[in-house]
């Protein structure tokens, strides 16, 4: 009887896990906010960061992330007009879930 009841049940991912993963399991996101932990940077210094990284995608990532509340994009009127892109306290608090998953990949994934 209890093992009908196992059977029965269903397996469903967290579903705040599954959106975390979603979100950040988009190309580029998880680098992304990763390249912006040492600190602020500009788009070309982000596009020269993430090798193979078209201007578009980094710009549209850079948009999602925006929106998403983890990057803040800051605009000093110069001259010259500089855009710099930092993360949020939001996006500070994935640096140990990051940190986590780096060394989890040091340790378990082929180089």
């Amino acid at each position: 009887m209890m093992r009908e009841a196992a059977e029965s049940d269903e397996r469903v991912c967290d579903a705040a896990l599954a959106r975390a993963f979603d979100f950040l399991g988009k190309r580029w996101s998880g680098v992304l906010l990763g390249t912006l932990l040492a600190g602020p940077a500009g788009f070309s210094e982000l596009k020269r960061a993430l090798s193979g990284i078209s201007d578009s995608m980094l710009s549209e990532r850079l948009s999602e992330l925006r929106r998403a509340g983890l990057v803040e994009r800051r605009v000093d009127e110069g001259p010259p007009v500089a855009v710099t892109y930092e993360l949020t306290a939001a996006g500070l608090a994935l640096l140990p879930a990051l940190r986590e998953l780096a060394t989890w990949a040091m340790e378990n994934l082929p180089a």
